[in-house]
């Protein structure tokens, strides 16, 4: 029969996550493609044993219902941490946890587009908050994003034509480029901004992994009413609890919460209870320090590969944290078919062109080098430098 589908799923683009995660589990496949972070890292055992904590003392509270902002000692351990990392003051009324900080993305544009709504963001963006924002059919316009942060000048032209409802960036090692925003760049941001009613989305998924293990000061702290905050537990415990948060002033926040417990009542609070418990008794600092060296290394090995066994033309990223780096391709060179001879010859690298809500990126790609250890990297890396030299 004919279904009668909502007009807005016409205006999704084609989804890339998809094919990613399939590739992913194909054992074949040596695949940069995804977004995974190491499964080396996920403290199996801690969380077991926080698991039977939970079941054994507060099981039947901890397989009820509860409250859309989410379980309060949850929020005052986030609190606290943004205190004693970043000299934030958020307090936990201004948390509210989530499925993931990829339930954010849906639920700020739900609260903040109406169909035709400018929205800005980074070029290139992340796919998956492209995909997300598409669901509410936006006007989207990109600002380029450089080596440290976007330009300004025409970041101040799109905030003063366009006025979009939200500018949505990732200020510390950006996906899919890898590149951090430089202090003075967060300033300039805040200057541009500062007297227009467009609100700052900061994603902050990967501010815990810098290689240095120094903090960057957000964008929320120079302008703290003008921001939403997203952050999560994925990166550095286990994205299979699918845990994440927003700090976002009051009045937003309350759309929010009104906006989420249409969509899901509350996130799981099983796993909230299960973090919560895990995170008072496992060292944090320690475990996000080895997490973040890990991908330094993996990161200058694949940063070293790509200089030594490519051929000339290729360029790519220098990240400073993260999972990413973004790769540019020699001349003439198309990243759909380095993908698609890729699959063919055992590695998968994710095209740069969903990235780009206006149109590029077909001469980059995006490697992730979080998910594999040294051997697999230099294998991956062999397999699509044979690739790209029999392309050229």
């Amino acid at each position: 029969m004919p279904y009668r589908f909502a007009h807005r799923m016409r205006c999704v683009p084609p989804s890339f996550l998809g094919k990613l995660f399939a590739v992913s589990t194909d054992p074949r496949i040596i695949s940069f493609a995804g977004g995974l972070p190491s499964s080396s890292f996920i403290d199996v055992d801690g969380l077991a044993d926080a698991s039977r904590h939970v079941f054994e003392e507060e099981g039947k509270e901890a397989l009820q219902y509860s409250t859309t902002d989410g379980y309060l000692p949850l929020r005052e351990f986030i609190s606290h941490r943004y205190r004693k990392r970043l000299g934030l003051d958020i307090p936990p009324g201004e948390i509210q946890i989530v499925n993931g900080s990829q339930q954010c993305l849906d639920l700020v544009a739900k609260i903040f587009l109406d169909r035709g709504d400018p929205v800005a963001m980074e070029r290139p963006g992340y796919l998956g908050a492209i995909e997300a924002f598409s669901l509410y059919e936006p006007s989207f316009h990109d600002v380029a994003f450089g080596a440290d942060g976007p330009d300004i000048e025409e970041f101040g032209r799109v905030i003063r034509k366009v006025r979009p409802k939200f500018f949505y960036g990732i200020p510390n090692s950006q996906n899919p480029s890898g590149q951090t925003y430089s202090y003075e760049k967060r300033k300039a941001v805040v200057e541009v901004l500062e007297g227009s009613d467009t609100v700052f989305y900061e994603d902050d998924a990967f501010g815990e992994l810098f290689f240095d293990g120094r903090p960057r000061k957000p964008v929320k702290a120079l302008a703290p009413g003008q921001c939403i905050l997203s952050g999560s537990f994925s990166k550095i415990i286990a994205p299979g609890m699918r845990i994440g948060w927003i700090c976002a002033p009051a009045e937003i926040l309350s759309q929010f919460n009104c906006a989420k417990q249409a969509a899901d009542l509350h996130s799981n609070f099983l796993c909230q209870k299960v973090l919560s418990r895990y995170l008072e008794t496992c060292d944090l600092d320690g475990h996000v320090r080895r997490i973040s060296a890990a991908y330094g290394q993996n990161c200058r090995l694949m940063c070293d590969l790509l200089d030594d066994m490519f051929p000339a033309g290729m360029a790519h990223t220098q990240p400073e944290g993260g999972m990413f780096l973004l790769a540019t391709l020699p001349e003439g060179l198309d990243s759909m078919r380095v993908f698609e001879e890729g699959l063919k010859g055992g590695v998968a690298v994710l095209p740069g062109t969903p990235f780009y809500v206006s149109g590029g990126g077909e001469s980059t790609i995006r490697l992730n080098f979080s998910s594999m250890d040294d051997e697999r990297i230099k294998e991956g890396m062999g397999r699509l430098a044979r690739v790209v030299r029999a392309l050229v």
